[in-house]
């Protein structure tokens, strides 16, 4: 049979007409009516006021932590359990990563980030939070933290595009926020980001620094180095088709959380990862955990029926590239990661396709 992905791109149709409009206006290098268009679609969905379109949500965070005036020696507070773009940008200003664990919603644990900024070495200057696997955080605790202690507060929202909290879209609470749309994203471009902020000032900043911090002159003059950053204008124009459809594709994605939650109930040791009280999530990838079963051997029986899987993030702290990275830890992000698995969960998938997943797994268990 066919191979099923873990999240394939899902079309709306709409893509190649507005990529041949691109093509026409002969706009195919960085900017153009479409970027422009993009930035708007999201800022109508999200209602938040500004975005920049860029060609990554890590290109995003960087462009963050260096608005906000984040560098060397700086501390920077941030998810463990995530994916490595939520932590390469603090490297890349040179930075300091401490990492938090998780609690029981599998998100950042807003008690250990209490006790992370008391045992800090010096008082942290933001806090990157990650919406995992299209899951928001405890919104309302963390950002009282981080206004007592006047810290940053920046959303990696780049797998929560269409998730809320009390209502409102994810990666609206913070200072800045990112959304990625990456191959496998809800919303994919095959590759890019944006960057969102209710502060007009920051976004421009960025804007400036994106575009290689080419000051306002006829010839190139620079007097601060930047990045080669912005969105192409033919991406652009897939965004703006997928835009048009992000909320089918969230209902389908929470369709099929459902019906896997359905099928496998039954199965004592499996357990769904929840979704915390006034929030609703995209369901960007189904995840669960099993409490006996060894999740490698559900993944290579799955690989022989051509079904991808994988398992869930390694946490930050475990990775080698951060053994000396200071960590507030209780467990938590290693036991989903030796326990859990990701499922496909792509919103182009049949209940039929989900229902052969589920035997196949019924049958193991």
């Amino acid at each position: 049979m066919d191979r099923i992905f873990l999240s394939p791109p899902h079309m709306s149709g709409k893509e190649q007409q507005y990529i041949a409009e691109v093509f026409e206006s002969n706009y195919i290098a960085p900017l153009g009516a479409f970027v422009n268009r993009f930035e708007e679609s999201i800022k109508a969905y999200t209602k938040v006021p500004y975005a920049l379109a860029l060609s990554s949500a890590t290109a995003g965070l960087h462009l963050a932590l260096r608005v906000l005036g984040i560098g060397a020696g700086d501390y920077v507070l941030t998810s463990s359990f995530t994916f490595i773009g939520s932590v390469s940008p603090i490297l890349y200003q040179h930075a300091n990563a401490i990492f938090i664990d998780s609690d029981e919603s599998w998100n950042i644990s807003p008690k250990l980030l209490k006790e992370a900024i008391v045992k800090a070495p010096k008082k942290p200057k933001a806090l990157i939070i990650t919406h995992l696997y299209g899951q928001v955080c405890k919104l309302d605790e963390i950002i009282t933290i981080c206004k007592e202690e006047g810290i940053y507060l920046i959303e990696d929202a780049a797998e929560s595009l269409g998730a809320t909290y009390h209502g409102k879209q994810s990666g609206t609470f913070g200072d800045m926020a990112v959304y990625s749309f990456n191959g496998n994203k809800i919303l994919t471009t095959s590759g890019g980001g944006m960057l969102v902020s209710k502060n007009e000032e920051w976004i421009e900043k960025a804007k400036f620094l994106s575009t290689q911090a080419k000051e306002d002159y006829l010839h190139y003059e620079h007097k601060e180095f930047g990045y080669n950053y912005r969105m192409s204008n033919v991406l652009a124009a897939i965004g703006v088709a997928q835009m048009e459809v992000l909320e089918s594709r969230v209902s389908r994605r929470r369709e099929i959380f459902e019906r896997y939650q359905k099928n496998l109930s039954q199965i004592d040791e499996i357990e769904f990862m929840p979704e915390i009280q006034n929030s609703r999530g995209s369901r960007w990838l189904m995840t669960l955990t099993f409490s006996k079963t060894n999740p490698q051997k559900i993944i290579e029986l799955l690989e022989k029926e051509n079904i991808e899987s994988r398992p869930l993030w390694k946490p930050m702290h475990m990775q080698p590239l951060f053994k000396d990275a200071m960590v507030v830890e209780n467990g938590q992000s290693e036991k989903y990661f030796t326990q859990g698995i990701c499922l496909p969960s792509g919103s182009s998938m049949s209940n039929d396709t989900v229902d052969y997943i589920c035997s196949i797994l019924k049958a193991a268990l």
